[in-house]
């Protein structure tokens, strides 16, 4: 850094001597320099040039020219109808003690963060809601017009190149399009390598800068809501995935319940300082990516200077255009893809809000779209949508009926998979209304969950008898993956509604037989008032675990295990229902046990079992773990009561 100072120093001291007799540059200067000393200005003298009516790019994010912005900001005479337009800026704009923007220049934004938030709101910027990644074709085209470019750069190598340092994205295509080029010069940009570089021939204009990069961190205290769904995203992330983190707190959380993963990867359009634990624990070695494999891929970065000076000039890291990152096809090559968006709302068919919330413009869609599309593509890939079941107050529910006014839809129910919140997650790919509607409303606020079904009704998503007892969260700390005696494994879990259809699939695998030591009758079927006593349960009187195979979002149910409390003797009554291909091999016993734990950990006195006298496995499998057992013939079965 020191030695970048001195040859920033030596292009200060060059263009100081030469500005009043314009005379020729000492013998000394450094020969990277050479180049590049003419084209060394002010701010104010390269800004100058700017004309009027023309669209001024600046770039991005942690490598917003501030100091040219300010410039153009304080030129006189203002150049008029100037547009700036922009994606993800940091102090692009000024604003006043009481958070009012000062600008004398109308704005065209492509995300809508904190810098822009009040300029949207008052009319003082156009925010444009397209993903990023097609900015780059438009820009190409002229439907996005770029006469200059506002950008920040390292210093020049040897061979005259300076590096894009943090922020790639769209500044390729904005100088490709620009007829004036104007770039700080900062030594402390890092160098990062990829597809970052820019020659110095292709810059019109060098204000030497020596100012701190700006860094970007998320809270350090997240809070209950944030880390609840940031542990639900980690438990579906699979050992070498590839990851997309984004700027949301909830993917950036998640990773810290990634520490017992291997081999993940990332392609991201942007990255963070979320991923430099994961990257000393040897976890993000990309040895599973299908597509430039054991590299950092992004688009630009905002972290912390350590995230910086892990970047500088490291080849790990390959910075690409938004446009090669983002590209979906590209995406959908990835190992695993997974892909994690932060919604505002989320109606009751899977539509989804993320970038508008309350009638204001918040965000942007960057580019999730791609991401989504790319992540749902790929081999064993996963497509999340997270949110939190309320607003931060409390009283306003995040998964709606439907979308209110003000709340415009940026990713189309059709290509939504996960949902997640605080209270579980929600699979609605390739799923009815019906099982959309049932699925979002167990993850929401138990408080919103009696209205929402009744909105549901109304809407005629679900019938009539449809009921939803469960109020508390997914209780994910109760899965448990079990190896049986054939080596064959199963997760066990909670049941939930939407296992509805999964368990009416396992009834109609059962033979008679096993239907009606059950059942204690002949049915046929399973009618949806069964089906929610076998899987609608509330959880204090009532607890049903199933056991899965399959992935998450196609989950097959191979067995089911019920107990319902009697207060009055404290005794739980079981029920078990193991699919014939699935008996044998231990998994009642596994169900029995769990169920046990379960019951001993909310204090019930133990389990009672109506079973026929024939079905002596059950009764076997009823008097296991037990402290005391008591068998009783009563009108043609054997009730067991076995105490804990």
């Amino acid at each position: 850094m020191n030695h970048a100072r001195a040859l920033l120093q030596g292009l200060i001291t060059r263009w100081s001597q030469r500005r009043p007799a314009n005379a020729d540059a000492p013998a000394a200067l450094d020969p990277r320099l050479q180049a590049c000393a003419d084209k060394i200005c002010s701010a104010a003298e390269a800004v100058a040039q700017i004309r009027a009516g023309e669209h001024v790019f600046v770039g991005t994010a942690c490598a917003t020219p501030r100091s040219l912005v300010a410039a153009l900001e304080a030129h006189r005479p203002t150049p008029a109808d100037v547009e700036l337009l922009h994606f993800l800026t940091d102090h692009a704009l000024a604003h006043d003690a009481a958070g009012q923007p000062q600008t004398r220049f109308r704005h065209r934004s492509f995300f809508v963060g904190q810098d822009m938030r009040a300029a949207v709101r008052q009319g003082l910027a156009d925010y444009v809601p397209i993903s990023l990644a097609r900015v780059p074709q438009l820009m190409a085209i002229g439907r996005i017009p770029v006469d200059v470019a506002l950008i920040q750069v390292s210093l020049p190598d040897e061979f005259g190149y300076v590096s894009l340092g943090l922020s790639v994205d769209v500044i390729p295509a904005a100088v490709a399009r620009a007829r004036l080029v104007i770039a700080e010069l900062n030594p402390q940009m890092p160098r990062t390598l990829g597809d970052s570089m820019l020659h110095i021939g292709e810059i019109d204009h060098l204000v030497p800068v020596d100012t701190p990069v700006i860094e970007y961190r998320h809270p350090a205290q997240p809070g209950a809501v944030v880390e609840s769904i940031a542990r639900y995203i980690g438990s579906i992330i699979d050992d070498g995935s590839t990851l997309q983190i984004g700027l949301g707190r909830f993917s950036n959380e998640a990773l810290k319940y990634l520490s017992d993963r291997q081999d993940l990867g990332i392609h991201s359009d942007v990255i963070t300082d979320a991923i430099i634990p994961l990257l000393e624990r040897g976890i993000l070695t990309g040895k599973k990516k299908s597509h430039q494999v054991g590299k950092i891929v992004c688009s630009f970065a905002m972290g912390s200077q350590r995230l910086y000076e892990l970047i500088d000039r490291n080849p790990l890291f390959s910075f690409q255009p938004i446009e090669a990152v983002c590209d979906a096809w590209t995406i959908a090559r990835q190992h695993k893809m997974v892909s994690v968006t932060q919604a505002f709302a989320v109606d009751l068919t899977g539509q989804v809000c993320a970038d508008q919330f309350g009638g204001d413009f918040y965000g942007g869609l960057a580019a999730q779209a791609e991401f989504l599309q790319g992540a749902s593509r790929s081999v064993g890939g996963k497509a999340i949508i997270c949110l939190a079941s309320t607003d931060e107050e409390g009283k306003t529910s995040r998964i709606r009926g439907m979308l209110q006014a003000g709340e415009g839809v940026a990713i189309a129910r059709s290509d939504v998979h996960y949902v997640i919140t605080e209270y579980g997650i929600a699979y609605l790919f390739g799923k009815s209304i019906r099982e959309r509607a049932v699925a979002l409303i167990q993850i929401a606020h138990p408080e919103h969950r009696a209205a929402l079904l009744e909105q549901a009704k109304a809407l005629g998503y679900l019938p009539a008898e449809q009921q939803l007892r469960n109020l508390r969260a997914y209780a994910v700390e109760e899965e448990a993956q079990v190896t049986l005696k054939d080596r064959r494994q199963v997760l066990l879990r909670p049941a939930g509604a939407a296992d509805g259809d999964a368990v009416r699939a396992l009834f109609h695998r059962m033979p008679e037989r096993d239907v009606y030591t059950r059942f204690f009758r002949r049915i046929r079927g399973l009618s949806i008032a069964d089906v929610q006593r076998l899987c609608n349960v509330n959880w204090e009187t009532e607890v049903a675990l199933v056991a899965v195979t399959g992935p998450r979002e196609d989950p097959q149910v191979v067995a089911h295990a019920l107990y319902v409390l009697d207060p009055s003797t404290n005794l739980a009554e079981t029920a078990f229902i193991v699919h014939p291909d699935w008996q044998g091999t231990g998994l009642g016993a596994q169900l029995q046990h769990h169920l046990a734990a379960h019951a001993r950990a909310a204090g019930v006195l133990g389990f009672v079992a109506e079973i026929l006298p024939s079905n002596e496995h059950m009764i076997r499998l009823a008097r296991q773990g037990a402290s005391q057992v008591r068998s009783e013939q009563m009108d043609g079965t054997v009730r067991v009561t076995a105490l804990f």
